[in-house]
């Protein structure tokens, strides 16, 4: 029970991130992904694992080469996530030459699930 004039801490939801990363365009570009695509689709999953990222994949160009990545991830708080962020094999590597991140707010999945954060209303 709150009591008026009592401190009360509610647990802060965590914060979403909408992220499309651009490859280089280089000649060598997709060669770079390659080489190191194991280790983040490695890296990937353990993301998935921990809970932190929702869904994730290649950006196709017209003929069905990845020219980019795009995912949707969960974290603490954006220190958390920049720090996830420069640890992503793809950034490490020179894959990505341009990286766009935007806060996110997950409403439907396919299944039905949400991830439990509060509705934008109640963001304030």
């Amino acid at each position: 029970m709150n009591v008026v004039g009592e401190a009360h801490e509610s647990p802060r939801a965590p914060m979403q991130f909408l992220v499309i990363a651009h490859d280089h365009t280089d000649d060598e570009a997709l060669v770079r992904r390659l080489v190191v695509r194991e280790r983040h689709l490695a890296a990937a999953r353990r993301t998935i694992e921990s809970g932190n990222m929702l869904i994730g994949g290649a950006i196709l160009d017209d003929e069905g080469r990845m020219v980019g990545s795009m995912t949707v991830v969960s974290f603490p708080d954006r220190a958390t996530f920049d720090e996830w962020l420069r640890n992503v094999p793809y950034m490490k590597n020179n894959v990505w030459e341009r990286v766009e991140v935007y806060p996110y707010h997950v409403a439907v999945m396919r299944d039905g699930r949400r991830e439990m954060v509060p509705s934008l209303n109640e963001q304030e």
